[in-house]
């Protein structure tokens, strides 16, 4: 159990960083907005972190 844990994290820091470099500042506000309100149960804040991460995907398309 302990290794999928840190098989996990170590994918979320991963794709964390990806999106940071890929799409600068407000990708990174995006995917913690997302995590956050995933953590948290709160649809608005996930809400709004999907919306932006699907435009900034849209964009660079």
């Amino acid at each position: 159990m302990p290794l999928i844990a840190i098989v996990l994290a170590a994918l979320a820091i991963g794709f964390e960083q990806l999106v940071q470099w890929k799409y600068g500042p407000m990708g990174i506000i995006a995917f913690v907005a997302l995590t956050v309100g995933i953590k948290a149960r709160n649809t608005v804040i996930s809400g709004i972190g999907a919306v932006i991460l699907v435009m900034l995907f849209a964009q660079s398309g």
